[in-house]
């Protein structure tokens, strides 16, 4: 059962207002919101909007449970797939859902990712181990291990292992869409 008076109470303390204040901006009086608070009423749907216009939070927001978002990810929660002659390491599943996607991309010896065609947005990528060739239709560019590298999603492009020994990249693309 949701306690509606205990939720209005914490969406008014999360914006700082007294009861009072509350009462006020919704022309209603202290002793009501204190009522509303602490369970010892009930309000009408009007009322309730009003308040909750106030707070501002629309009723789905109020009624709705709150989403226990992950936030840490381990190695169970990865998952890999194949990217050319490398692996891609899926660090946060269903990353698909968010802005940016990010992945480790291991390439062997010599190794090159799958081309990545155009598209609206960006890369960026940190070199975490190895040397990576990052290879454009006009141009190439060279990161070393401790190396950033930042390209648009309109470049035509793929990266290439450049150096001796295996080539890990962190790489992160906004939007997702690897």
């Amino acid at each position: 059962m949701v306690e509606i008076g205990k939720k209005i109470k914490q969406h008014r303390l999360q914006l700082d207002l007294t009861q009072e204040e509350l009462a006020q901006r919704t022309e209603l009086t202290k002793g009501y919101i204190s009522q509303l608070e602490n369970d010892l009423c009930s309000p009408s749907i009007a009322t309730l909007e009003d308040i909750l216009h106030v707070l501002g939070v629309s009723l789905q927001e109020f009624f709705s449970e709150p989403k226990h978002e992950q936030v840490v990810f381990t190695p169970q929660d990865f998952f890999l797939s194949k990217n050319g002659d490398g692996t891609n390491t899926w660090l946060i599943p269903n990353s698909q859902v968010k802005q940016m996607e990010p992945i480790i991309l291991t390439l062997p010896q010599g190794g090159q990712c799958e081309e990545r065609l155009p598209f609206e947005g960006e890369e960026v990528g940190y070199v975490l181990q190895g040397k990576a060739e990052i290879v454009t239709l006009r141009e190439k560019f060279t990161a070393n291990a401790g190396d950033a590298f930042s390209i648009e999603g309109k470049k035509q492009h793929f990266i290439r292992n450049a150096g001796k020994g295996e080539c890990k990249i962190l790489w992160v693309t906004t939007p997702s869409n690897f």
